[in-house]
């Protein structure tokens, strides 16, 4: 019992204080620059809101469940035998909860500018179209096996180089760099491929945020809308999680040398001795 109520602490401050936070720096910058028809900020600020409330998440969770504020990222922990199976629908559980609550605490905060903005009608579709302030929505040109391409792509991105960040056979990286990359990271997907669909990666950060809206007023257009695009952010992520943390795991944390790089690798037990069994490990969960 007491590793279940450790385990329940840590999801529930993850989610309800990481995940609520990154949400609501990310939808709060959005909401800043649609409710004010963009006098008050543009594209790049909403891009610099999505990487700096990854940041301050990562900071603020990190020393209780490793910053893990994307269960693809749980994911592939699971899956290189780094964490056991039954924490990833937790932490799931606990995203969905916090992206939630960041959806509604964005809401209250600009109640009044989403009305008047809208005129009182909230939509999905339209030049007063409010709901892409929460989760994402496919562009006009944007099919959906586009849109499942463009996320595998980005997420197979965001795990290759979150994987390379994590991994001190690349180098030791000074303390509290780490989250800054990440949030660096971010910034530069969103930059090169936030176009298509604003690149939503984390598959409870989209639905969280997509079930406040549907039942604060926005209803079930948001998951009409696009063709039934709302599946896409959630199955698609998965999607490119395994196969950017395929990539990483064979095509170069395999290939390290057998001599660690300085004393500080050897307390991570990350032996290139357990080598064959990892890779055993790996393609038992395929």
């Amino acid at each position: 019992m007491g590793w279940t109520c450790r385990l329940a602490g840590s999801c529930s401050l993850e989610g309800g204080r990481a995940e609520q936070l990154m949400v609501l720096i990310g939808s709060g910058a959005a909401a800043q620059v649609i409710t004010s028809q963009g006098t008050h900020g543009s594209y790049l600020t909403m891009q610099l809101g999505s990487a700096l409330g990854a940041v301050f998440g990562i900071f603020v969770s990190r020393g209780v469940s490793g910053a893990q504020l994307n269960v693809v990222w749980s994911m592939s922990l699971w899956i290189l035998g780094r964490q056991p199976w039954r924490k990833v629908p937790l932490y799931a559980l606990s995203h969905l909860l916090g992206a939630f609550l960041g959806a509604a605490t964005v809401y209250l905060q600009y109640y009044d500018a989403i009305q008047v903005f809208s005129g009182g009608h909230l939509s999905v579709a339209g030049p007063n179209a409010t709901a892409g302030i929460f989760c994402s929505y496919p562009a006009d040109h944007l099919s959906v096996w586009g849109g499942i391409v463009d996320q595998v792509v980005a997420t197979a991105l965001l795990l290759i180089c979150c994987l390379a960040v994590e991994d001190r056979r690349q180098g030791l990286l000074p303390d509290g760099l780490a989250p800054v990359l990440v949030g660096a990271l971010i910034l530069t997907i969103g930059l090169s491929m936030g176009s298509n669909c604003g690149f939503p990666l984390n598959p409870a950060r989209d639905l969280g945020p997509r079930l406040f809206t549907f039942i604060a007023g926005w209803g079930e257009e948001v998951f009409k809308a696009g063709g039934g695009w709302w599946w896409v952010p959630i199955v698609a992520p998965f999607v490119g999680g395994l196969l950017g943390t395929l990539i990483y795991e064979l095509l170069i944390e395999v290939h390290h040398p057998h001599t660690p790089q300085s004393p500080g690798q050897e307390s991570e037990a990350v032996e290139l001795e357990e080598f064959k069994s990892r890779i055993s490990h790996l393609l038992e969960k395929l």
